[in-house]
C-alpha cells in the first residue's frame, strides 16, 4: 500500500485545512505567529486542532467551570486528573467521574455507548482505584418512531455489554424522553471506584530520562478526530462521521484494568504516572502528563504498536483506539513492566522519554515530525468569554399564566402518568444489565439511589444520577439548583450523607448567546446548591454543540452524586415495608405545575415560569430526614419528583403489592404537583410521635399502609380507589408496549 502524501504546511494554510478540523483563522494565526514563529506542518496542526477543541481544552466553558466549588475537607483530588477522589474514612476513598458520549452514540449507538463506558472505567482505574459500579443517564426523543427505539435498544445493549463483560455492575441511572433529543440523544456514563489512600495515582511524566511506555491494545485508525467530532453540531446534510466512533473490546479492557491495578499496587517503586488515552488519544495523554509535571517529552512513533499498515504520525497521535494507557516509569525498569503486562498478554512498549526542555517532540522514521512547546498544546488554548443573552422564551414564560391541569378523574390521570415513558418502570431496560456481579450491591436499580457495601466494613456508598432538564429549560439557574437538590434527596432517601458531585454539562452550541446564557446561569444554580448542600464538584465533563439542524437540546447538566452510608443498618429503600405503618409527607405541596410531567402530558409541551425553590429549606429537610433514618425511625423513604405525590405513593406500594388509605387536605390537581423538597416516608406507629416532633411544621401524617391491595386517596373534592396491581401493570408494561408497537 502506497503512503498518501500529506499536504505541506503551506497547503494547510492556503487550503484552510485547519478550519475543517475546527480551528478558527485567529487560532491558526496564534499558533503560527505567536507560538511557533513558523507555519505548523500537517501533523502539528492536527495536534493543535484536537487539543484546542472544546472537548479537550474547555475553551468556551472554562469561565463557567471556575464558578464551581471544588474543595472541601472530604476532597482529596478535585478536577484536573482522570477522576475526583473523596475521603470516606479508615484510609479509604471513593473515586468517581462521569463522561458523555453523545455524538458517537447518535451515529453508532452500540459502539458509542460501549466505548463511553470503557473510557470512564479507564479514568477510574488510572487513579489507582478498582471500579465497583456503573450508572448512566440517558435522554432520547419520544418512543413514537423506529429510529428512537433503535437508538434506545442499541445504547442500552452497548452499556450492558461492555460493563457486564468486565464484571462491573450497572447499579442505577435514569432515562428521560423528550422530542428535543430526537436527533441528539444523550449518553452519560458514570463510574465509581474504591481506593486506599496509599494507592492514589496522578497522570504525570517527570524525571529526565524516565521512560514513557504505551500499554494495552494496538493503535488503529478508529476515532480519529473524535474530540473534534464531539465539538460540532449535527446536520442531516453532513454524512455521518462513522470513522470518528471507536470500537471497544471489553475483554481487553478487563485485562488492562487488572494489569494496571497490579502495577499501581505492587510497583510503586518504579511507577511515576499513569493516564488513560481517552479523547484525542496519544497526544492528549502524553502532552498533559508532561505539562502537568513541568517537563518535556520525546516520542518515537515507530515504536507505537499499530494494527494497521502505513499509519502516519497524524493518524497515530489522533487515533482514539480503545483500551490503551500511557505510563511513566523509572529509567531501567522497562523490562519489569513488560514482564507484568505480558502475563496479561498485553503490549507494553517504551515509546519515549521525559525531557526537561518543555518541548514536545515527535520522531517518525528517524525524522522530526513535530516540535512544539508542550504547554501550548495542553494548557494554552485560548479561553473565550462568550457573549450571552436571555432567550426570548424566558421573557415570554414570565408573562404566562400558571398552568393548571384539567382533571376529571384523578385515578385515570394517575394511570396515564404512570405510563409516560419518563415515569414508567425502566425494569425492562435495567434487567438487561448485571447489577449484582461481585455481590456488593445492597440496593440495585429501581429505588431512589443504588447502594453498595464497602467490604470489610459496616459502611456503604449510595450513588445516583439526576437532572430534570425541563426545569432548566424554564429557568436554568433554579433548574440547576433543583438538579443537585434532587440528586442529594435521592442519596438521603437511601440513608446516605451526600459527599460530592460529578457532572456532564450537556448543552447546545455555545456560539449562540442564548445557549451560552443557559450554561452560564445554570452553573450559578449548580454552584449555589453545591455550596449549600456541602457537595463540591470534583470531576465532570462538558458536552456542547448538542444540536441537530440548528435545534438545541434542553440544557441538561446531569448530576452524578455519591454519598456515604455510615452503617449498612441505615440503608433505606422507597417501598413500603409492612401493613399498619403510618404514611407521612415531608415538605409543603403547592400548585406547582409549570415544567411538570402533567403539563407535558396535557399540553404536549412545557412552558411558563418555573416554581419557587428554597435551597436552604431543602438542606434543612434533608438533614432531618437523614437524622430520622439514622435514629431508626423510618421504614421507607421516597423523594417526590416527576408526577408528584400520587406517583410517589403508587411507586412505594408496588414492590410488595400493599394498599394504602390516604387523606390529603388539597384539591385533587395538587396530587400531581412537583413542588420540590418533599419526601414520602412510612413509619412504624410507635415512632410516629418522634417523627412529628423532629419535623414539626414540615411533616403531615396522611394515612397508613393497608392489606387491601387497593390505593385509596381522598382529596378535598374526590375519592380515588384503584387496585395496586392494576397501577403496577400499566406502569411496568408501558415501555415494553411502546418499544413493540409499530410507529
Amino acid at each position: 500500500m502506497k503512503t498518501i502524501q500529506e499536504p505541506t504546511a503551506e497547503a494547510v494554510k492556503e487550503q484552510r485545512i485547519y478550519a475543517e478540523w475546527g480551528l478558527t483563522d485567529e487560532e491558526y494565526r496564534m499558533i503560527s505567529e505567536d507560538i511557533l514563529g513558523r507555519l505548523p506542518n500537517y501533523t502539528e496542526t492536527g495536534l493543535f486542532s484536537v487539543m484546542w477543541s472544546e472537548h479537550c481544552s474547555y475553551k468556551n466553558s472554562k469561565p463557567v467551570l471556575r464558578k464551581f466549588p471544588t474543595s472541601g475537607p472530604q476532597v482529596l483530588q478535585g478536577p484536573g486528573e482522570g477522576a475526583g477522589i473523596v475521603d470516606i474514612g479508615d484510609g479509604q476513598a471513593v473515586v468517581f467521574k462521569a463522561e458523555s458520549h453523545n455524538h458517537p452514540s447518535a451515529v453508532e449507538p452500540y459502539e458509542g455507548a460501549a466505548t463511553g463506558v470503557g473510557g470512564i472505567i479507564r479514568d477510574i482505574f488510572s487513579m489507582g482505584a478498582r471500579p465497583i459500579a456503573l450508572l448512566d443517564s440517558l435522554r432520547f426523543g419520544e418512543l413514537d418512531n423506529e429510529r428512537t427505539k433503535y437508538l434506545l435498544e442499541e445504547v442500552v445493549a452497548g452499556i450492558g455489554g461492555y460493563g457486564n463483560c468486565i464484571g462491573i455492575p450497572t447499579v442505577g441511572g435514569e432515562i428521560g424522553f423528550d422530542p428535543v433529543y430526537k436527533g441528539n440523544p444523550l449518553v452519560n456514563a458514570m463510574c465509581v471506584g474504591l481506593i486506599d489512600h496509599k494507592d492514589i495515582q496522578k497522570g504525570q511524566a517527570k524525571g529526565v530520562g524516565n521512560s514513557i511506555m504505551y500499554v494495552g491494545a494496538k493503535t488503529g485508525r478508529d476515532g480519529i478526530h473524535g474530540a473534534t467530532f464531539a465539538s460540532e453540531e449535527f446536520s442531516d446534510e453532513e454524512e455521518s462521521e462513522r470513522s470518528a466512533v471507536q470500537v471497544g473490546d471489553p475483554f481487553m479492557e478487563k485485562l488492562l484494568m487488572e494489569a494496571c491495578l497490579e502495577l499501581i499496587q505492587n510497583y510503586q517503586d518504579i511507577l511515576i504516572g499513569i493516564q488513560d488515552m481517552g479523547a484525542a488519544g496519544l497526544v492528549s495523554s502524553s502532552s498533559e502528563m508532561a505539562s502537568k509535571a513541568g517537563s518535556g517529552m520525546v516520542l518515537n512513533l515507530d515504536d507505537v504498536p499499530q494494527r494497521e499498515t502505513n499509519m502516519t504520525p497524524y493518524e497515530m497521535m489522533l487515533s482514539e483506539s480503545q483500551e490503551r494507557m500511557l505510563i511513566c516509569v523509572k529509567k531501567g525498569s522497562e523490562d519489569r513492566v513488560k514482564e507484568l503486562f505480558s502475563k496479561y498478554e498485553l503490549d507494553a512498549v517504551n515509546i519515549g522519554q521525559v525531557t526537561d526542555d518543555g518541548q514536545y517532540r515527535l520522531f517518525h522514521k528517524g525524522e522530526p515530525v513535530a516540535d512544539l512547546p508542550v504547554d501550548a498544546l495542553a494548557e494554552e488554548a485560548p479561553v473565550y468569554h462568550k457573549p450571552y443573552t436571555e432567550p426570548e422564551r424566558i421573557k415570554r414564560f414570565k408573562e404566562m399564566k400558571t398552568f393548571e391541569p384539567a382533571i376529571e378523574d384523578a385515578g385515570e390521570t394517575l394511570k396515564q402518568l404512570l405510563q409516560q415513558p419518563t415515569i414508567a418502570s425502566k425494569k425492562s431496560i435495567f434487567e438487561t444489565y448485571d447489577s449484582m456481579v461481585r455481590t456488593n450491591t445492597v440496593v440495585g436499580p429501581g429505588s431512589d439511589a443504588a447502594v453498595l457495601r464497602i467490604r470489610g466494613t459496616q459502611k456503604g456508598l449510595a450513588m445516583t444520577t439526576d437532572c430534570n432538564a425541563r426545569y432548566l429549560y424554564l429557568n436554568p439557574e433554579r433548574g440547576g439548583q433543583l438538579a443537585v437538590a434532587e440528586a442529594a434527596r435521592n442519596i438521603v432517601a437511601s440513608g446516605g450523607e451526600p459527599l460530592a458531585i460529578t457532572d456532564c454539562l450537556n448543552y447546545g452550541n455555545p456560539d449562540k448567546p442564548e445557549v451560552f446564557w443557559e450554561l452560564w446561569t445554570s452553573a450559578d444554580g449548580i454552584s449555589k446548591a453545591c455550596e449549600t448542600l456541602g457537595t463540591p464538584v470534583i470531576s465532570g465533563n462538558v458536552s456542547l454543540y448538542n444540536e441537530t439542524n440548528g435545534e438545541a437540546i434542553y440544557p441538561t447538566p446531569m448530576i452524578g452524586m455519591v454519598g456515604l452510608v455510615k452503617e449498612l443498618a441505615h440503608v433505606t429503600t422507597s417501598d413500603f415495608k409492612q401493613i399498619g405503618d403510618k404514611i407521612f409527607v415531608v415538605g409543603e405541596t403547592k400548585p406547582d405545575f409549570n415544567g411538570t410531567e402533567i403539563q407535558k402530558m396535557q399540553l404536549g409541551r412545557i412552558e411558563g415560569e418555573l416554581f419557587d425553590f428554597d435551597i436552604e429549606k431543602e438542606k434543612d429537610i434533608q438533614d432531618k430526614v437523614l437524622e430520622a433514618i439514622r435514629r431508626g425511625w423510618i421504614q421507607s423513604a421516597h423523594d417526590l419528583s416527576e408526577g408528584g405525590l400520587a406517583v410517589a405513593l403508587a411507586e412505594s406500594a408496588f414492590k410488595k403489592g400493599f394498599g394504602m388509605d390516604v387523606t390529603v387536605d388539597m384539591p385533587k390537581e395538587w396530587l400531581f404537583s412537583e413542588s420540590p423538597s418533599r419526601f414520602v416516608l412510612s413509619v412504624k406507629p410507635e415512632n410516629a410521635t418522634a417523627v412529628k416532633a423532629l419535623f414539626d411544621q414540615d411533616v403531615t401524617e396522611i394515612g397508613k399502609v393497608t392489606d387491601s391491595k387497593t390505593v385509596v386517596i381522598k382529596t378535598q373534592d374526590e375519592k380515588t380507589e384503584l387496585e395496586t396491581n392494576e397501577l403496577k401493570k400499566v406502569w411496568e408494561e408501558a415501555i415494553p408496549w411502546l418499544l413493540k408497537s409499530k410507529a
